[in-house]
């Protein structure tokens, strides 16, 4: 095995190129090359990772780990199993009004962060009624909670990991 940029070299001549190992068959390496493709996927997941899902800027992260301090948070597998067995609350969806078009969660209302504060008391008169919230990845999401709650409404819920992780469990999603 060799550091640097790697290279294996199957049998039949055709080279897969990977980021730190050098592998060959039946040569002087300590590592498959199964190994070494593993590895470099798993490095191309996470440059993938740093396009796709957004990094948030730090004084973003503050508030929103501020908010996390006073929201109860629950899960997205919780959120599945509540809404297979029929459990009563209301869904709200904070994200934008475009990104709420594109999908949903089944049963979901639109309330977008931007307004849900103007809007929530004509929607939502009950204090008491329990709401659980949801935006791409559970940021968005807290801070609403967090504003919600200091408007009176005593049983809101942000649901971490946002229909990011919905969507990548193969949850169903709606366009209705």
């Amino acid at each position: 095995m060799r550091s640097g940029a790697g290279r294996y070299q199957p049998s039949d001549g055709n080279a897969w190129r990977g980021p730190e190992v050098t592998c060959r068959e039946g040569g002087r390496s300590t590592e498959s090359g199964v190994v070494a493709a593993a590895r470099f996927a798993a490095r191309i997941l996470l440059r993938l990772e740093d396009i796709v899902a957004p990094k948030h800027p730090p004084r973003f992260l503050k508030i929103v780990d501020d908010a996390r301090t006073r929201v109860r948070e629950t899960t997205v597998d919780d959120i599945k199993a509540r809404l297979d067995r029929g459990d009563k609350f209301i869904l709200v969806d904070v994200r934008e009004e475009t990104e709420f078009a594109q999908d949903h969660l089944p049963g979901a209302i639109h309330m977008g962060k931007g307004v849900i504060e103007r809007d929530v008391e004509q929607k939502v008169p009950d204090l008491n009624a329990e709401m659980v919230l949801y935006c791409g990845g559970g940021f968005r999401s807290a801070l609403a909670a967090d504003n919600l709650q200091k408007m009176g409404y005593t049983n809101v819920i942000s649901m971490d990991g946002g229909i990011r992780d919905w969507r990548e469990k193969g949850y169903p999603l709606t366009k209705e």
